[in-house]
């Protein structure tokens, strides 16, 4: 579904702001999953509600690939993405921590995809063998709160 909107500067609360029609004729709900396609650019994300506005972020990078500027008056397209997630792969030392304390992975299965895929991306990230170690057990102590 095409839309004109304006680049605003990439601020809080800010965005390319969607028409009400078009999140009523996608039919996903308030929040869906997109792709977005700006002169041939395209990227996945889900449309947002702020301030009784619903807004697509658009991100600098985003916005150079695009070739646009802020306060340009641009053509988006936007398809709902049904596109499953990719399956999230828990680090072997993570899982082993999980799988030792019951409330920690009970706690951890509960969590959103995004949530699950924060706390793998934060042990993940670790580049020494004690900084990943640091990460998990933080991970177990914000699970078990």
């Amino acid at each position: 579904m095409k839309f004109r909107s304006t680049v605003e500067p990439p601020e809080p609360m800010k965005g390319l702001e969607v028409p009400e029609k078009v999140i009523e004729a996608l039919g996903e709900g308030k929040r869906p999953r997109v792709t977005v396609t700006i002169n041939g650019h395209s990227w996945q994300t889900r449309i947002a509600v702020f301030g009784g506005r619903y807004l697509i972020g658009l991100s600098n990078a985003n916005r150079k690939a695009a070739g646009v500027e802020i306060g340009d008056k641009i053509q988006v397209d936007v398809e709902i993405n049904n596109a499953p997630r990719a399956e999230l792969v828990e680090p072997e030392d993570l899982a082993a921590a999980l799988n030792a304390d019951p409330a920690a992975r009970a706690a951890f299965d509960k969590l959103s995809y995004s949530n699950k895929f924060n706390h793998v991306q934060q042990v993940d990230s670790a580049k020494k063998p004690e900084t990943r170690q640091r990460r998990i057990e933080k991970v177990l102590a914000e699970l078990k709160g």
